[in-house]
């Protein structure tokens, strides 16, 4: 895995079809999202060469509950012995105490959705979640907002790190060639575009995505100039 730094202390993680991202604190780390089922090794891995040991990853943060984000959460905090937590609306099906809803899928989605997932093995339950909702805090970077971002699921949350200016975007928004695009395969699409949005007013120099490259510099101007080019 190539390891990509994107400002001082935050890190991505390529995890193949996702990204996960770590915040490298003196006394510990932060990851978010744990990348789809089989990815511990690698996300261990990558842990070893930044020198972070088992005992030192404090915390797990669940951008939403999908499976290629969520899909080795339960191996790596059974692994770390670390908290994990996610939004409110997510909460009970990473625990896989309800069954998913449906997504809503435009006819450009269905055809991709078909491609990325047809591998995709389901998300083991993570059973032990810590359920966070809006203006909740994260002990990562100073404070991390949480900031409640529901349509890509109905508990997606993104991560506002005001202290560097970074956003965390999880799924509800992409990147594709350079731009910033409405996050493919939501569970409300309307909603999404309006958390979209909301995430677009925050003033961040750094947005980093669940697919796609992070942005650095003026990343509040490519949000606020984000499309839906799957509509």
């Amino acid at each position: 895995m190539d390891l990509v730094d994107v400002v001082p202390g935050l890190v991505m993680l390529p995890l193949g079809i996702s990204n996960a991202y770590v915040w490298l604190e003196p006394d510990g780390a932060t990851l978010v999202d744990t990348g789809p089922p089989g990815s511990a090794p690698a996300v261990r891995g990558a842990l070893e060469v930044l020198g972070v040991r088992r005992e030192e990853l404090r915390q797990i943060v669940l951008t939403h509950y999908h499976d290629d984000h969520a899909g080795s959460a339960a191996d790596l905090a059974l692994w770390a012995r670390a908290p994990v937590a996610a939004g409110a609306g997510d909460a009970p099906f990473v625990r896989g105490q309800e069954p998913v809803p449906a997504l809503e899928l435009t006819a450009a989605e269905q055809e991709l959705h078909a491609v990325v997932a047809a591998d995709l093995a389901p998300a083991p339950p993570c059973t032990a979640v810590r359920e966070v909702t809006d203006h909740d805090v994260v002990a990562m970077a100073g404070e991390a907002v949480v900031v409640a971002v529901p349509g890509h699921t109905p508990g997606s949350i993104a991560l506002h790190l005001p202290g560097p200016g970074v956003l965390v975007a999880g799924d509800t928004i992409a990147e594709h060639g350079g731009a910033a695009i409405l996050g493919p395969f939501n569970h409300d699409r309307a909603q999404a575009w309006r958390s979209l949005q909301r995430l677009a007013a925050l003033d961040v120099d750094v947005a980093c995505f669940g697919h796609g490259e992070p942005i650095v510099g003026d990343a509040h101007r490519a949000l606020r100039e984000a499309t839906d080019p799957l509509g």
